[in-house]
C-alpha cells in the first residue's frame, strides 16, 4: 500500500509561483506513472502534468510553458513548479500514482492541495 501526501498548496497573486510536492511513503515500484490532476469546481477533473519513471513527461495545453514537472526518485517525490499562475488555475491539485501499464492495475491518489490564485 502506498500513500500520496501533497504539499506546497496556497494563496497565490496573479503572475506568482508555487510548488507543490507529492511524497510517495511504502512500497513503490520501480515503473511508474505520477500525474498532476486538478478540479476547480463545477469542472472535470484534468490531468495537467504526467511524468514517468523514465522522465517522459506531458502538460495539458493550458499549462505548457508555465508549469514543470519532475520527481526525485530517491525521495520518492514529484513536484510541480508552477509559474506565471492565472486565476483559472485556482483548483484542488490532486498527486496520482499509476502502476496500471507496468505492474497491474494499481493506482493512488492524495487527498488533494488547495491552490487559489487571487488578487
Amino acid at each position: 500500500q502506498v500513500q500520496l501526501v501533497e504539499s506546497g498548496g496556497g494563496l497565490v497573486q496573479p503572475g506568482g509561483s508555487l510548488r507543490l510536492s507529492c511524497a510517495a511513503s511504502g512500497s513503490v515500484y520501480s515503473n511508474y506513472v505520477m500525474g498532476w490532476y486538478r478540479q476547480a469546481p463545477g469542472n472535470q477533473r484534468e490531468l495537467v502534468a504526467a511524468i514517468t519513471s523514465g522522465g517522459s513527461t506531458k502538460y495539458a495545453d493550458s499549462v505548457k510553458g508555465r508549469f514543470t514537472i519532475s520527481r526525485d526518485s530517491a525521495k520518492n517525490t514529484v513536484y510541480l513548479q508552477m509559474n506565471s499562475l492565472k486565476p483559472e488555475d485556482t483548483a484542488v491539485y490532486y498527486c496520482r500514482l499509476d502502476y496500471s501499464d507496468y505492474v497491474g492495475p494499481m493506482d493512488y491518489w492524495g487527498k488533494g492541495t488547495l491552490v487559489t490564485v487571487s488578487s
